[in-house]
């Protein structure tokens, strides 16, 4: 019953997701706001509620650091893998597609995050300032600096328009459907965090594998459901956006989560699986960067190909 409740759960999720990228793209239609900003702060931001959410509850309400922080790692990985996957199936429209460069900019910062944890755990920057790690600020800090550079660089547009897709809706009736949608996602993502902690329990799974896969997974579903309905309408602007941003995002989430856990660093890191999952994860976020900076036929293979071998392999080990 457990595992038939999650699946429907997970497609109530998806559902949602697929609703909320659908209106992004009709505010992209018809609001200066730019493709790369939407996808990089607005949609990257809902679609990264349900880990928001699921690793406070992991945290505050389980007292189970170990899923919170695998839950983060494993669905920025996954996020890159996934994106991997549908440039794949789209090799060369996406090789001539015209992408915002503050896409690379971005990839940087989540390179450079999963750094700190690393600094982090190696002592350099294992130390608090009251109860919070300084780890925890440095990250918040460089996210509100990439926003800001976000917004100055890359802020604005004049929009775009699509004759085979007109939209219907005022912008703020989009407004409205997209508030109710993202909503629905949180509801329903935070259920996700105490199905998958019973998982966890019936088959015998540590926390960190256990939020890597089961919770890493279903909360990416927004992230999946969103950038497949934006391949499909070819907006790959703001696709990028939604996936380089929420990766972003997913680190500031672990900031949020040390800022109200009380029951020791959340960075402390012991178990093999957890320093796979790092490795793998940054290997992967480089390999994206320089996706986004070299993007021409052969990084569009190669490197796709290399950040769903780095997921793979982690799964295998």
């Amino acid at each position: 019953m457990i595992y038939l409740l999650y699946l429907v759960v997970a497609a109530l999720v998806t559902f949602m997701s697929i609703k909320a990228s659908e209106y992004v793209d009709m505010l992209d239609k018809t609001t200066s706001l730019s493709g790369a900003f939407l996808g990089g702060i607005l949609l990257s931001a809902v679609t990264s509620l349900p880990e928001l959410f699921t690793s406070i509850s992991s945290t505050l309400l389980l007292d189970q650091p170990g899923l919170c922080i695998g839950n983060i790692l494993g669905s920025n990985i996954f996020n890159y893998a996934m994106l991997s996957f549908f440039i794949l199936t789209a090799v060369v429209k996406f090789a001539k597609c015209d992408l915002s460069k503050i896409h690379f900019i971005v990839a940087v910062s989540v390179i450079s995050m999963g750094g700190l944890i690393l600094c982090n755990k190696y002592g350099f920057l294992a130390f608090d300032i009251g109860n919070v790690s300084v780890t925890s600020i440095l990250i918040i800090l460089l996210y509100v600096l990439t926003v800001w550079v976000m917004y100055k660089r890359g802020g604005t547009s004049e929009g775009s328009d699509d004759d085979e897709n007109p939209v219907t809706l005022t912008i703020k009736q989009i407004i409205t459907r997209f508030t109710i949608v993202s909503v629905g996602i949180v509801v329903f993502s935070v259920i996700l965090t105490y199905i998958t902690d019973e998982l966890s329990v019936r088959l015998n799974l540590g926390k960190t594998v256990a939020g890597s896969l089961f919770l890493g997974v279903a909360t990416s579903l927004p992230e999946t459901a969103s950038t497949f309905t934006l391949f499909k309408i070819k907006n790959y602007d703001i696709a990028v956006g939604n996936i380089v941003g929420s990766c972003l995002f997913n680190f500031t989430i672990l900031s949020v989560a040390d800022f109200f856990y009380r029951g020791g660093g959340i960075y402390n890191i012991a178990d093999a699986s957890t320093m796979n999952l790092i490795i793998f994860a940054s290997v992967a976020s480089v390999l994206a960067a320089i996706l986004m900076k070299f993007r021409n036929k052969a990084t569009a293979v190669i490197c796709p190909v290399g950040i769903i071998a780095c997921y793979i392999a982690f799964l295998a080990l």
